[in-house]
């Protein structure tokens, strides 16, 4: 796991894609404060290391030479909550994802790029993926030296989903309820305008999908 500091940053779509723009739940940019600093996995949890703690392995993507090393996935956030007791981990909340990817930028790629053709350096995608999951750390790093914050398999954060506003905010952890759980990042499904450091997704909590994962943080 890395330490990631406290600091204070934009969140929100600040620069878009060139051929895409902000998309609507990316808007308004608001300032967001972060107090504390918190450890966030390197990379995304693996099959091993899900099975290791679970017993069983939910992936779809499994049964390859590499399946040990990609990401788990098929694992609802409900779910995982039995491995994050566990393990004595928990989700990072959106703000915290969004901020340990930006890793100090302002554009939707972490390399400081605004164009199609600079996801493939960083990212399993739909263009490069072969329909299918790789395994962790194939990609070039963010700043803080995160793997695969864009692409290969969404990522599961704590909060429930809501719109944004422009208020500042400390510390936040979404609205107190709600329907849907977000996941952020892009997966190996997604076109380029699917993976960027502000885009989000979210569903609910009990679904099971082939392309949302997760990573794991804890409180120092």
């Amino acid at each position: 796991m890395l330490l990631i500091p406290p600091a204070t940053f934009q969140m929100g779509c600040i620069i878009g894609f060139d051929y895409y723009g902000c998309g609507s739940t990316e808007r308004p940019v608001h300032e967001v404060t972060l107090t504390s600093a918190f450890y966030l996995g390197r990379f995304e949890v693996t099959q091993a290391q899900w099975q290791a703690q679970a017993g069983s392995n939910p992936s779809r993507f499994q049964g390859q030479p590499d399946s040990a090393i990609r990401p788990v996935e098929q694992v609802s956030w409900d779910s995982l909550q039995g491995f994050l007791s566990a393990t004595g981990m928990r989700l990072p909340t959106e703000a915290e994802w969004e901020y340990a990817c930006r890793a100090g930028t302002q554009t939707p790629l972490y390399n400081n790029a605004t164009d199609n053709h600079s996801v493939a350096p960083l990212a399993w995608y739909g263009w490069n993926s072969d329909a299918q999951t790789h395994a962790v750390a194939g990609k070039e790093p963010n700043g803080f030296g995160l793997y695969d914050m864009l692409g290969n398999v969404w990522e599961w954060v704590n909060d429930w989903w809501g719109y944004y506003t422009t208020e500042a905010q400390a510390n936040p952890i979404g609205p107190v309820d709600g329907a849907y759980r977000v996941f952020r990042g892009g997966s190996w499904l997604d076109a380029f305008y699917g993976v960027g450091s502000s885009i989000r997704g979210a569903t609910w909590p009990n679904y099971q999908l082939d392309y949302v994962g997760f990573r794991v943080a804890r409180n120092p």
